[in-house]
């Protein structure tokens, strides 16, 4: 056949690129929170996530979705996940960047801040190996309190080699944890539980139980162990509950089926039941609760991490595309109400990376007061604000790019793969009333109001309506009486201190142009509605990929 047209105006994908380094927020960011923070190991791992043949792993890791086989060809239950070996591919990468173990193992002086700005980076690259990445992070310093299974399982947690084989821990360089809290009934209610713990002796494990029931969300279901909640006879407890036993048999863990979810495909996230499965008690009976709310804070701050990443990606191929795509006679980026709408994203994905590792700062400093309040306030916050905006964010980058963001192919088809990405990180560890009500909890504990206080003083004086919102939020805090208005003031706390954290590390026209917008109401209910009299250049110029 003839040719009937020559290719031209297509945008080249944005690839062989160094995340880090071109990521000026993020370098900001950490020389705030962590000015003594060395960052060659980010420089090396930016590199390279930025390749053609890590996008691509990326890209087969979601085509070629993990699969079920519950038996084998002569019939024996096997209850094993099949995964591509992109898939491998990525979580060898993860692991060996140390974004699983690195606080619990290594010797930075920021641990969670170097960790977190790797978890962003790999995030832009790839979020749903990061799944069981996450659940081992969080579930390491869980097992502290079963001193025999911590002192097995606690330096191969912190491994930096990952090995997929379904065999008994001892013969493994490495392993993964994830979890299994939520049930058919219950969902974030988890004191509804039925699954229930019979007592089965001990042994250099502590207390082991017999584990009986279901999970209705089981992620990562071939990691090498998981915490589970359990009816005990004391009441709700958490179990440590391996998938080979000490004796190389398989536990008693049938998987029903996997999810078909909306996203989040390179990820395998099952249904479960357990039939008289072997666990060991961690901790005391009964408190299971406080233990997976411990937890829950490290996911929570993986959630906003994660969603701040996917907003980076999103605005760095919708940057790559409007510098190259012409349309009415130049290039997209040179057209205003374009420019508009990019540098308003630039803006949101700067504010929620400075929000995402400041809450990183405060998991390091945890012996100082201070710190330990503003974490527990900005958790929830960070959590509802930032993965909330995230969907929002998502469409619009997507439209900068038309047609091409919406289709499944080629470099541009990440685009439709992060807008599917975006919901998980608001739903998954607590929806958003969930993390509204732990707001109100959180103000409830030592003096909040005054830790907030002290969190935004260092901004004061420079924008009238930041100043104007952090004058206002100890009254209304203190008068706060129904719950039916937790949502809005867990969005101006989020606000007020990311631009009080915009104010301390961000250029004047950032500062400037998100102040007027998300606090002076000079902004529309969408993107792209700045004031025209914003320096929309120096912000886009600023937020550039490359």
């Amino acid at each position: 056949m003839n040719s009937t047209h020559e290719v031209f105006n297509q945008p080249t994908p944005l690839v062989d690129y160094n995340l880090f380094d071109t990521n000026r927020p993020l370098r900001d960011a950490l020389k705030f929170n962590a000015p003594a923070l060395q960052t060659t190991q980010l420089h090396e791992l930016g590199a390279a996530l930025g390749t053609a043949g890590m996008q691509a792993h990326a890209r087969l890791a979601n085509i070629h979705m993990p699969e079920l086989h519950t038996h084998d060809r002569f019939g024996r239950r096997i209850d094993e996940v099949e995964f591509h070996p992109s898939y491998h591919a990525l979580m060898t990468a993860a692991v060996g960047a140390g974004l699983h173990g690195t606080p619990w193992t290594g010797t930075s002086a920021s641990p969670h801040v170097l960790r977190a700005a790797g978890f962003m980076l790999f995030t832009e690259l790839e979020p749903s190996i990061l799944c069981p990445v996450s659940m081992t992070y969080a579930a390491t310093p869980a097992l502290r309190s079963n001193a025999g299974v911590y002192a097995d399982w606690g330096p191969k947690l912190g491994s930096l080699w990952y090995d997929p084989a379904l065999k008994v821990f001892k013969d493994k360089p490495g392993v993964t944890m994830g979890m299994g809290m939520t049930e058919k009934q219950g969902g974030s209610d988890v004191r509804a539980n039925t699954t229930r713990a019979v007592r089965d002796g001990s042994d250099a494990w502590g207390e082991r139980y017999a584990i009986t029931g279901h999970k209705w969300f089981f992620s990562a279901p071939m990691c090498d162990a998981f915490l589970v909640l359990a009816q005990a006879p004391s009441g709700l407890s958490c179990f440590f509950l391996p998938r080979v036993l000490p004796d190389g048999t398989r536990n008693g863990i049938q998987i029903q089926r996997l999810k078909d979810k909306l996203g989040n495909k390179a990820n395998a996230s099952s249904e479960v039941e357990f039939q008289g499965a072997s666990a060991w008690l961690v901790g005391e009976e009964g408190r299971g609760i406080p233990q997976i709310l411990e937890m829950g804070t490290m996911t929570r701050l993986d959630c906003a991490l994660g969603t701040s990443g996917l907003m980076r990606q999103s605005l760095g191929i919708a940057l790559n595309h409007a510098a190259q795509r012409n349309a009415f006679g130049k290039p997209l980026i040179e057209q205003p109400l374009m420019k508009n709408v990019l540098a308003d994203l630039a803006l949101e994905s700067e504010a929620a990376t400075a929000l995402a590792i400041r809450l990183a700062r405060a998991f390091d400093q945890q012996a100082d007061e201070h710190e330990r309040l503003i974490a527990r306030l900005l958790t929830p916050v960070a959590k509802f604000w930032i993965c909330k905006r995230g969907s929002h964010f998502a469409q619009e980058a997507m439209e900068c790019l038309g047609g091409n963001g919406y289709v499944e192919e080629g470099g541009e088809g990440i685009m439709a793969r992060i807008y599917r990405e975006m919901p998980l990180n608001s739903i998954w560890e607590g929806a958003g009333n969930i993390m509204a009500l732990d707001l109100l909890r959180g103000l409830r504990k030592g003096d909040a109001v005054a830790a907030l206080a002290k969190e935004l003083a260092p901004a004061r004086g420079q924008h009238a309506a930041l100043d104007r919102l952090a004058e206002a939020l100890p009254a209304r805090i203190e008068a706060m009486a129904s719950e039916a208005e937790a949502r809005r003031l867990a969005q101006d706390v989020a606000l007020a201190v990311q631009g009080a954290l915009l104010a301390q590390t961000a250029p004047p026209a950032v500062v400037g142009a998100f102040c007027a917008s998300r606090l002076g109401g000079d902004w529309g209910n969408v993107f792209g509605t700045l004031a025209a009299g914003t320096d929309f250049d120096s912000i886009i110029q600023r937020a550039q990929p490359r």
